[in-house]
């Protein structure tokens, strides 16, 4: 171990590099996403220990709430933040992880609150778990309360269980809420102008990475092995990573090949390529973003599948009507910025950080962007709004203010999805949930302008 201006690396220690994930989350709302490839490279975790990692850090987070009703017995008197988030870390293997022995958690830990506290510290931690593993952990059964209970059973602040059961009702609050607890699917996009689905398949498997066929969207593959990006069919732009769900939206809008299309909030470019796939790489995409330096990987993203119709432009969606020629666009897509309530599998942070204050800013946001996009499609256009929230306030609620304010524009009935998609449409707009099939929760509506 290394130790440099309170910073703590113990090369190789998973649990360590677990910890030090988990805090910086904590203190400085850093996303676990990005930091597990960050911390995989600064402890030197070897291959075979990264998904380890993987699962104790997001376990641990998505369970936060869960594994502090399982502690509040057991301590007493305050404890610093980092021996709190260590008994988190080693009571979730405790209760979630069935193939680490107990004793092994209970010495790592104590082993890790000696090296980075001190003897006294270390005692405590082990006298904690002990008792845990003596006694057992506290049952759920003692919450009566149904919107309590469901807040600590899945571990999301009471606030969004409250919203979720007033939109949805508690049985599909609760089938929701676990489902954001469940390792997300690593799934890959098939680029048509470059292979088969059946192609694909079998460039992977000729890599020892076995992939299957999703049943829903047909151009999706589900992959049970190896990792998409260090493919050599991922490479070649056979393949790009995206999830099941965020291909919705291309495929509602149906862009025909020679539109002149416009992605309004484009980076990092998965919905633009997908756009440019089903138009065959025929006619012309602009692609814009309010962030310029996330226009670079649109052209990475395009250059890698061999895609040459997406042109970028460093637009604020918000202003665009004022830069582009009006009603000039075939087809628009707005997929717009959201609380990210859809994606909490992929992002638990998400759910501790967001506050029910922020959703009057983003219906505001995503107004705008639809009046700008409406004001830019030509007529007889067609136009989809999508996000990846579940949140009614910025799907139904958004899609009727736009309707409200603009007479040209009427729901259209999404036609292109596959019949298992197109059963869960009301009047032009689709909400997936996360338990549905396996993927992130996703809005999408449709809308035509009259000709």
């Amino acid at each position: 171990m290394r130790k440099k201006k309170n910073s703590f690396i113990w090369n190789g220690n998973v649990r360590d590099a677990a910890l030090s994930i988990l805090l910086s989350v904590d203190q400085n709302q850093a996303y676990s996403n990005l930091l597990l490839n960050q911390t995989i490279n600064k402890y030197q975790i070897e291959a075979k220990n990264r998904a380890l990692l993987t699962e104790l850090t997001y376990g641990t987070l998505q369970y936060k709430y869960t594994l502090d009703y399982y502690l509040e017995p057991f301590i007493r008197g305050k404890i610093d933040p980092w021996v709190r988030w260590l008994l988190r870390l080693s009571v979730y293997q405790i209760v979630y992880l069935s193939k680490i022995p107990e004793h092994a958690i209970v010495n790592e830990a104590v082993e890790i609150a000696k090296r980075r506290g001190h003897k006294g510290i270390a005692s405590m931690v082990n006298g904690i778990l002990r008792s845990i593993l003596r006694m057992g952990i506290p049952s759920l059964d003692k919450i009566k309360d149904p919107i309590d209970r469901i807040a600590i059973e899945t571990s999301h602040p009471r606030w969004i269980v409250e919203m979720f059961a007033e939109m949805y009702g508690l049985e599909t609050t609760m089938d929701m809420l676990k489902a954001n607890n469940l390792p997300p699917k690593q799934t890959v996009r098939v680029n048509t102008l470059k292979a088969t689905v059946e192609d694909a398949i079998q460039l992977l498997a000729d890599e020892d990475v076995q992939a299957v066929q999703s049943k829903v969207i047909p151009q999706c593959l589900y992959l049970l092995s190896g990792q998409a990006a260090r493919t050599e069919a991922f490479k070649n732009g056979i393949i790009t990573i995206q999830d099941e769900s965020s291909m919705m939206p291309s495929i509602a809008l149906n862009p025909k090949p020679g539109d002149r299309v416009l992605d309004l909030c484009a980076a990092p470019g998965g919905k633009t390529t997908h756009l440019a796939e089903i138009m065959k790489n025929e006619g012309s995409i602009l692609a814009t973003d309010i962030h310029p330096h996330k226009l670079d990987l649109i052209g990475e993203n395009c250059a890698r599948l061999g895609i040459t119709i997406v042109d970028t432009a460093p637009i604020d969606g918000r202003k665009a009507a004022e830069l582009l020629q009006p009603e000039s666009f075939d087809a628009i897509l707005v997929d717009a910025p959201c609380s990210g309530l859809g994606v909490i599998r992929r992002k638990p942070d998400i759910k501790y950080t967001k506050r029910e204050e922020d959703f009057d800013r983003l219906h505001e946001i995503q107004t705008e962007l639809l009046n700008n996009a409406v004001a830019l499609l030509k007529p007889g256009g067609r136009l989809v709004y999508s996000t990846c929230t579940v949140n009614k306030k910025e799907n139904e609620e958004t899609v009727e203010a736009l309707l409200a304010s603009h007479p040209e524009m009427k729901l259209a009935p999404i036609q292109h999805l596959p019949v298992s998609l197109l059963e869960k449409q009301r009047n032009g707009m689709l909400q997936v949930f996360p338990q549905d099939f396996g993927s992130d929760g996703f809005f999408v509506a449709l809308f035509e302008k009259a000709e």
